[in-house]
Parts: C-alpha cells; structure tokens; sequence
C-alpha cells in the first residue's frame, strides 16, 4: 500500500519539499466535501460494480467502509476543523486512506477509471446543489418576513425618495415589497445555476473519457443529477457553474447592501422612521449615548467581499488552457467563504428586518416637508387639460414662491393659486391631500394602497407554493 496521504507519490524520486507541501495542500478547506466525496465514492463504486470491475464482496466492504467513515465524521477522533488527521494533501486522500483503514486491499480498486479532476468537479457540483437549496430556503425566510412586516405596516404612508431627496409618497409596505421583488430575481437566478450545474461530471476521467464501461448516465441518476457532462474534457475543467453562483450571491449581496443602506439611514436621528433591535446593535467605547446599526453596516461591508471573490474567479479562469490546471483549487476558498457570508447575512437581515421597530409619526411627519405632492398638482392641471410640459413648468414656479412664503402647497390660498393660472378651483386641495395622492397611484405596480393588498397576497400565495413545490 502506498502513502495514501498522497495519491500521486509513484513517479516521483523525491518527496516533495515540506513548505511546497502544505503551499499546495487544500486539506485545510476541501475538507468540507467529505460528505458529498463518500456520496459520489459510494456511487462510483456501484457504477464499478455494473461495469464489472467490482464484485458483489467489494462492493459491499467498499458501501460498508465508506458509510463507516460518514458516521464517524461527526465524531471524534476523526471531526474537525481540529480532529485528526491534520497531515493529508486533500479531502480525497483522506477518503482513500481511511477507507484503506477500515477495507484494507479492496480500497485501492475504487478509483479505477476515476481521476481526482472528475472527482472533485462532482465533490463541488454535489455541495453547491445542497447549498443552493439552503440560500434559496434563507432567501424565501427573508422574502416571508418582508411580507409579514409589509402586511403589519404596509399601509402607513411615508416619502419615496429619488437623489435622497423627497420625491413622492408612497407606502411604507411599497418599499418593503420592493426589496420583496428583487429578492424573487435573485431567486430565479439561484434555480437557473442550480439547474444549470446539476450535470455529473463523474465518470469523465481526467480529461479523456474512462476506458471502463462505466454507464454514466446510471451514475448520473443515482447521484440525483439531471444527466452527465456531455464532454469529457469540458467536465472536469468546468468551472462556469462556480462563478454563475458567485455571480447570483453577488447580486443578492447588492440587494441586502441596499437594504441595509436603507434601514441605517431610516434608523437615524435625523430620519427616526424606524429602530434597530439592541439585540442587533453595539454601543460605542466611548461614547455612551451611541446606538450602532451593526448588523446592517457588516451586511454592507461584506458585500465588497463577495464581490472580490467573484472578480477573483474570473482572473483565475481567463488565461487557463484546456483541461485541468492546478490554479482551479482557488475556486474552493473563494466559493465557500461567498456562500457562508450570503448565509450568514440572510440570516441577519431576516432577524433585522423581523425586529424592527417602526415610527407612524415620523414617517407622518416626514411627508409635511419637501413638496412631496408637487407631482400630484402637475397632473390635476394636465386633467384639466393643460399640457403636462407647461403644467411642470407651472407647478414649479408654484413651489419656487411657495418656498419664499415659507409654506406647503396644502396651505396657499385659492386665490395664490389664481394668480398662476385660471385652472384651479377648490378641488385643487383634495388632490393635494396624500390620500388622494396615494389613491391616484393605481395603476398595475403602483402604490396604491389597494395595489398595495393585491400585491401582499400575490407575494404570499407565491411563497407557499414555492415552499411546498
């Protein structure tokens, strides 16, 4: 038996320089594939078994071997990160070496056909599939609180804003539902890659194909994959299925950074619409009055990492030759650290948004300010039939002499109205009202409040088939 800590050891005449050794070692991070690695050895071996490499023994003392060793991983001496054994070059090896353990001879006739490059391009497709499922679930969790709140508070008005300025009033459930929509983008996307990478790359060998007659479809089948990698050489230097996953987790990082933008300035003193649990908040060393949205700035700041990880795989892919080339263990890292970082921060944002206080009075207060209803008198002169072009241009001189007379376009008179335009009469100020703002907005994606309920239930109907489904 040779050093199963290496699969590699026969052709070379020197053992390889210790520094070099663990420099190349991805033992430190691959381990996290034992489980999906005993899974594809497991189906590998029965793939042997119908190609008659196997016989019925080994077979059994390989399933029997392996399923041992996937029932002490969660056991010591053999769990990690600081189990034994510390020393092996990869998750591969130290499959192979602790079934040689258990199986002895027989442990050497599994990788026949298998090369370490098909093996681990399936580790990866099997590990993300199962993760892609736990961030879709997250993603829903997220989705449904958002719902939860918008169904609790949706109706309260407050400002939209466009430039950080205030702009028009919408409803407090509107903005929710917002981030509602581009989480179900980010849904679609996580399904597409997931359906995407479900190919088996399994049987392919290095590069070349396998002489065995390895049914692969079979093997495909029976790891729960769509079917196999229709190109040999292709499967296990593939990597597309990585960066379209950092690609959605990016987004989905864009869309939680943008969130967490949101509610930190929403959370302000000088904004007070809504409060931040202290269960998700730190205070200051030296400032004791200080309340500080951490949660949500770590969720922002983590959103440039995601995004480097991205960048990096794309830097590492571009210049790469055909076939396998060692720069692919860089995919691992990288993608482990951006799927556990969008877990993590899911998790946060739903416990965020699930706790947050909200503020009706300052949201109320907020839309005395800024001629938010500016919009709303252009189009009452557009009904009455001016131009929409001139009535902009009007309205604006409106609100230029309204802000030197220090007051609201709800409190000018009539008669200031009058002296812009013969157009106006008394109905002028229910328009102006934020009710009758909010109302007028009724078209298919409006705020209406309305719109506003048919949406809610749009949202929560879709959840429960997607959760059920």
């Amino acid at each position: 038996m040779t050093d199963m800590k290496s699969l590699w050891g026969g052709r070379m005449t020197e053992k390889p320089d210790a520094f070099f050794a663990s420099f190349q070692s991805s033992w430190g991070f691959d381990r996290r594939l034992a489980a999906v690695d005993i899974e594809g050895s497991m189906a590998y071996a029965r793939a042997l078994r119908r190609a008659n490499v196997l016989d019925a023994e080994e077979l059994e003392a390989l399933l029997s071997g392996l399923g041992k060793i996937l029932e002490d991983l969660g056991h010591p001496p053999v769990a990690w990160p600081d189990g034994l054994p510390p020393h092996y070059e990869d998750v591969h090896a130290f499959v192979e070496g602790e079934l040689f353990a258990r199986v002895g001879e027989v442990a050497n006739k599994l990788h026949t056909g298998r090369s370490r490059n098909d093996q681990v391009a399936c580790d990866l497709r099997l590990y993300l599939r199962s993760e892609l499922d736990l961030q879709l679930t997250l993603l829903r969790g997220l989705q449904l609180v958002l719902v939860q709140r918008a169904e609790e508070h949706g109706e309260l008005p407050m400002p939209g804003y466009t430039h950080l300025q205030r702009a028009q009033p919408i409803l407090f459930g509107h903005f929710l539902l917002s981030y509602y929509e581009m989480l179900e983008r980010d849904a679609g996307r996580l399904r597409d890659c997931r359906a995407r990478q479900n190919q088996c790359p399994l049987g392919a060998g290095a590069l070349a194909g396998t002489p065995y007659p390895i049914d692969r479809h079979a093997l495909a089948l029976d790891l729960g994959f769509a079917g196999p990698c229709a190109n040999s050489l292709d499967a296990t230097s593939d990597r597309d299925f990585v960066v379209e996953a950092m690609a959605a987790s990016s987004l989905t990082m864009v869309h939680l950074s943008r969130l967490s933008e949101d509610l930190i300035l929403f959370s302000t003193q000088e904004f007070g619409f809504v409060s931040i649990s202290d269960r998700l908040s730190t205070g200051s060393s030296i400032m004791p009055q200080k309340k500080n949205p951490d949660a949500l700035e770590l969720i922002r700041g983590k959103a440039g990492r995601v995004f480097g990880h991205e960048l990096a795989m794309l830097t590492a892919l571009k210049g790469l030759p055909s076939g396998y080339n060692k720069d692919l263990q860089e995919d691992k890292e990288a993608l482990f650290d951006t799927l556990d970082t969008l877990r993590a921060c899911l998790k946060v944002m739903a416990m965020t948004v699930q706790t947050l206080e909200v503020h009706a009075s300052a949201l109320q207060d907020a839309l005395l300010g800024g001629y938010l209803n500016a919009t709303e008198l252009a189009d009452y002169l557009a009904k009455k039939g001016l131009p929409f072009r001139r009535a902009h241009h009007l309205v604006g001189e409106i609100v230029q002499y309204a802000l030197t007379q220090r007051k609201t376009l709800e409190q000018l008179s009539l008669e200031e109205y009058l002296r812009f335009s013969d157009k106006f009469d008394a109905t002028v100020f229910q328009a102006l009202e934020i009710h009758s703002a909010l109302q007028a907005r009724s078209a298919f994606g409006g705020t209406a409040p309305a719109r506003l309920r048919e949406a809610l239930q749009t949202a929560r109907k879709h959840l429960e088939q997607v959760t059920t489904a």
